[in-house]
Parts: C-alpha cells; structure tokens; sequence
C-alpha cells in the first residue's frame, strides 16, 4: 500500500510502548485506532498521551489547537474488530511470543488483504511472527525507542518474506512522523538489543559481584564513555522484566551463554523490583 493512502492506523496494545506510538501518529495527522482488552486499559493510554501532549504544549512544540486536534484524532477501541478500518496497524502488546501470535492473528483476520501488519517487538523474530500470519510479504518489525514520542529511531526490522513495497512503505511513514528509521536483518535482538542487553547485564554483574555500585557504575558509562544514562539506570527505564525477556531470547537464538541473564537481575524481578514502573529497581523512584 502506497504511503500516500495511510489515513488511519491501527495500534494493538495501550500500553508504554503504545500509548507512545499512538501519540506520534495522531501528532502526526493520522487518525489512530487505539486498541486493547479492557477500557481501564484506553482510559489510562488517554490520560498518559494527554498529559505528555501538554508538556509538548509547555515547551512551545506545538498549539493547544495542535494538541486537542491529536487527541481527537484517537479513536479508543475494546478489542479488535475497529482494525477494519486501519490502512496500517502496529502491534505494541507486552514481549510474549504466544501473546503475540494470538494478537497478530487476530488483528491479521480483520485487516484489509495488503494492509502492512507491523510488531513493535524488541527482540522475537519477525520471521516467526510472520508466519503465523496470513500476509508475510506485509509483515515488518517497527522496533520504536522508549519513550516514543522524544526519540527518533525506529529500527525497521526485515523478515524473511518482507517484501521490498512493505520497507519502503514502512520508512517513509517513519519520516512523516519525523523519525530515523533504519533497516536491519531478522536476527534474535535485531541491533539495538543485541547489543545493549550484554552491556546491561554486565553491569548488573559489576554490582552482583561487589566491582561497584549502581550509582559508581552509571557514573562511569556516563562521564568516561559519554553517554547519556547510565545502564543501569536505562534498564530500570526499559523495565527489568523486559531486560531479562529480551535476554531469554538472545540466549535461546543464540545458545550462547554469553547471554544468560545475571542472577541479580533474575532476583529483582521475582521481587517485583521491575524498575520505574514498580518505584522500585536498581535505584528506588
């Protein structure tokens, strides 16, 4: 389907991740079917997406005209049957591969044949979710950075049977709503996670091992090697339980042990210590 003829989209899952994604397109002048299970579920996306549009407002990003236009361009939705309408849809539901295919199947029977199905996955395979659908060739990874609405990559993750239509489709709606995509190869991770999970977990092994502190590691990544967080505190943002997810799956794709979580990450979790989310990670929020 020709970028050009995307009106409206379609997002599958309320949640951080897609609460954000909802908020760029509907900024960006798309109409956007916000789908999810409950309506506690939407109520709560539509509080969040209004209170970050507002704080857009405070920063003189954009009107209050610009604002309360977005908002009513979100259409919020208590299952899937809506998606009908949708010229594109992305998936955002939490990192389960079987919660996943149920959704991706369910959202794949009532899209319009050659609508692009896209998962907003951060490390399972796009080439096994496509398949499990019944339109591979329109089947694509659109991997957003948290939080979704300040930062600018989309890693566009190409399965097996994507077509070529499908990518250049996909990038160009990423540059409409003033993105940087960048295309990478199916592979357990993709780039981003494949890379940044090992760094994450060494550092929570540096603390594990009594090497250092959180607040001595972080220190550290950040004076000496420039970055912006440290990883320590980015995992506490991306959410503890996702970061020893997303290293089940690198560690099962790979067989590497290189890979297997550290123990104290593994501990946190089963305490609830998830991170922001639970007030409660490496650092206390």
């Amino acid at each position: 389907m020709p970028v050009d003829s995307i009106k409206t989209v379609g997002v599958l899952g309320a949640g951080t991740m897609g609460n954000g994604i909802a908020h760029v397109f509907a900024r960006s002048g798309y109409e956007v079917i916000l789908c999810d299970v409950e309506q506690r579920f939407l109520d709560r996306a539509l509080e969040t997406i209004d209170n970050n549009l507002n704080r857009e407002v405070k920063k003189g990003k954009i009107s209050e005209a610009d604002k309360s236009a977005a908002v009513a361009r979100i259409h919020p939705e208590v299952g899937v049957e809506a998606l009908s309408a949708a010229d594109f849809a992305v998936e955002a539901v939490p990192e389960r591969l079987d919660l996943k295919i149920r959704v991706l199947k369910d959202a794949d029977a009532v899209l319009r044949p050659g609508v692009i199905l896209a998962s907003n996955t951060s490390s399972i395979s796009i080439t096994e979710l496509a398949a499990r659908t019944n339109r591979p060739e329109h089947f694509i990874g659109m991997h957003f950075m948290n939080p979704v609405p300040v930062m600018v990559l989309v890693e566009v993750i190409r399965g097996l049977a994507t077509g070529d239509d499908t990518v250049q489709t996909t990038m160009s709606l990423c540059e409409r709503l003033d993105k940087k995509p960048v295309v990478v190869n199916d592979a357990p991770g993709f780039v981003s996670n494949r890379v940044l999970l090992p760094m994450i977990n060494e550092a929570a092994f540096a603390v594990m091992e009594g090497v250092a502190t959180p607040e001595a590691v972080d220190a550290i990544m950040k004076t000496g090697m420039n970055h912006p967080m440290g990883p320590l505190e980015l995992a506490d943002l991306i959410g503890l339980d996702v970061c020893v997810d997303i290293l089940g799956v690198l560690f099962q794709g790979f067989g590497d042990p290189k890979y297997r979580a550290c123990p104290l990450l593994r501990n946190y979790v089963a305490a609830g210590w998830l991170g922001r989310k639970s007030g409660r990670g490496f650092y206390r929020y």
